[in-house]
């Protein structure tokens, strides 16, 4: 199962860090996807404590923030995980928030003609289906963090 975190406001790199930890840190989250605009590209003039694309640290992984956070996809398996969601949530989004849980799928679960055309015959892992823009370059906006085992 799927839901959508669908914060009232764009988050800020700081707030999205805190709260892509608390995310990660559930059990029973198996992937999770951050989709928003893109940073603008002058962005680099700036001093930096305007910055927001930034080097961020997930689960012990340094991520590079390519986009303003809008909204956040979570695969999870039982639906109770959906009330410690939202008590990660309200502590990380004090303007507010929803949780959209009517789609069954959000995150791409099978392999499209689009994949078999940007990958060819590669095999690509299951985990990694439905976590690219097919109009950009797989290593610039997929980072894979690993579960502490």
């Amino acid at each position: 199962m799927d839901i959508e975190i669908f914060p009232h406001r764009v988050l800020g790199s700081d707030t999205t860090e805190k709260l892509l930890n608390d995310l990660e840190s559930l059990e029973d989250v198996k992937r999770t996807v951050i989709h928003g605009p893109r940073f603008p590209k002058g962005e680099a003039t700036l001093p930096p404590k305007y910055r927001e694309r930034r080097v961020i640290n997930v689960n012990g992984e340094d991520v590079v923030l390519q986009v303003k956070t809008a909204r956040i996809f979570l695969e999870i398996t039982l639906e109770s995980t959906i009330d410690d969601v939202e008590e990660i949530c309200e502590k990380h989004i004090p303007y507010g928030f929803d949780i959209n849980q009517d789609r069954s799928n959000y995150i791409r679960k099978q392999k499209t003609v689009s994949d078999r055309i940007k990958y060819g015959d590669a095999d690509l892992p299951d985990e990694l289906v439905g976590m690219t823009d097919q109009y950009s370059t797989f290593d610039d906006h997929v980072n894979i963090i690993k579960k502490d085992d």
